[in-house]
């Protein structure tokens, strides 16, 4: 097989933050082109915005339905190989179930669906295609968490009794206030967002991380979100309390209007034997606490790390690396997948992680409504 992976991109264009972030991504390890896109609706934007970052125009499609059926055309060892899902939520899951069942292997941005029947769908179509599918959560592909990960894998915490995950952002306050603004936002529209705006958008992150980083599942839910005005549908702030066992238990705290937050994803683990607290915007110290030791600060790049760790690790120490790293090693563990490589199932989300996460929407959403009542998730 060739050294580039053939790379389609759907969404993305112009100024768009994901856009840049998943093709700065694909190019950090040397393992992708972009061969094929739409990265608009509109053909002339996709082509003018093609120019613009030097990708050949040839293969930027109108459509997506173009983009499958011109692909599909060509000989296997030319047509796109894997396709990246950079568009709005509503359009993941008949964007990501027509590239399974044509034999696409996909990468798509979370939530993966708008509901938990069509990831189940999604997830039987892929266990007949075979290929490979991952779900971009970002923040698993930074070495200190996959350090933290490898730790309490080995029992560095002992058992685990106490988890906290946090994700706070401030940027719909200056939105939802304003009547007509909070309606024109795409995030806050239930037909193109789904049934939940802060917690399928980042709540789902928090989730995530506690689920990657522990080994444990969340077995139950209770959950109270803030809608700030009744004409609003969509949640922006919401506390949930959750339960991993009966002696396990923890809390999700997410927010988009928490005043002068910027992008506040952080995790603390507590065992009977040590800690472990990590920050998104301090990604390269991951602290373990303890009742009888100082605290020890883990950081990339060293020695002492996990084999995990240092293969996400691209820089010496003391080099700060960030959130284009982060998704470049998930980049990394698909292009190992995809060529038949080994690689550690800590690399990249997969469709387990999509189904698991739009179970923990769902289970909140129904939470909530039914007066803040605990709700079981599915096994």
């Amino acid at each position: 097989m060739p050294k580039k992976i053939r790379l389609g991109i759907l969404g993305g264009g112009g100024d768009s933050l994901i856009g840049i972030l998943h093709r700065v991504a694909s190019q950090i390890n040397d393992n992708y082109e972009i061969v094929g896109a739409v990265f608009n609706p509109d053909i002339k934007e996709s082509i003018a915005f093609a120019k613009e970052i030097d990708v050949p125009t040839d293969r930027i499609y109108k459509d997506f339905d173009t983009l499958i059926e011109e692909e599909m055309k060509l000989p296997a060892n030319k047509r796109i190989q894997v396709c990246s899902i950079l568009t709005p939520n509503f359009l993941h899951f008949p964007m990501a179930l027509k590239l399974i069942e044509n034999g696409f292997h996909v990468i798509c941005e979370k939530p993966m669906t708008t509901s938990l029947e069509e990831a189940k769908i999604l997830q039987k179509a892929h266990e007949k295609a075979g290929t490979v599918f991952a779900l971009t959560h970002t923040y698993t592909g930074y070495p200190m968490v996959r350090q933290m990960r490898e730790m309490i894998k080995k029992g560095a915490l002992g058992k685990i009794h106490k988890v906290d995950a946090v994700y706070y952002q401030g940027w719909i306050n200056e939105i939802i206030h304003d009547k007509k603004k909070r309606s024109t936002v795409w995030r806050l529209d239930p037909k193109k967002a789904g049934i939940s705006s802060c917690m399928g958008d980042i709540g789902t992150h928090a989730f995530n991380m506690i689920e990657y980083t522990t080994g444990l599942k969340i077995k139950s839910l209770l959950t109270d979100f803030n809608y700030l005005y009744k004409d609003n549908k969509m949640d922006v702030d919401g506390t949930v309390l959750i339960r991993m066992g009966d002696h396990v238990k923890g809390v999700i705290r997410s927010s988009q209007v928490a005043t002068g937050e910027e992008n506040g994803l952080g995790i603390s683990i507590y065992g009977e034997k040590a800690a472990f607290k990590w920050e998104q915007e301090n990604p390269n110290f991951l602290y373990m606490l303890s009742d009888s030791k100082p605290t020890q600060i883990y950081k990339p790049g060293h020695a002492y790390n996990s084999k995990l760790s240092l293969e996400g690790t691209k820089l010496p120490p003391g080099h700060p690396e960030g959130i284009f790293d982060s998704m470049a090693n998930i980049y990394l563990g698909v292009a190992k997948a995809i060529r038949g490589k080994n690689y550690n199932d800590g690399e990249f989300p997969t469709m387990t992680d999509g189904v698991r996460g739009m179970n923990f929407v769902e289970a909140t959403v129904e939470s909530n409504k039914g007066g803040n009542v605990w709700v079981e998730l599915e096994k």
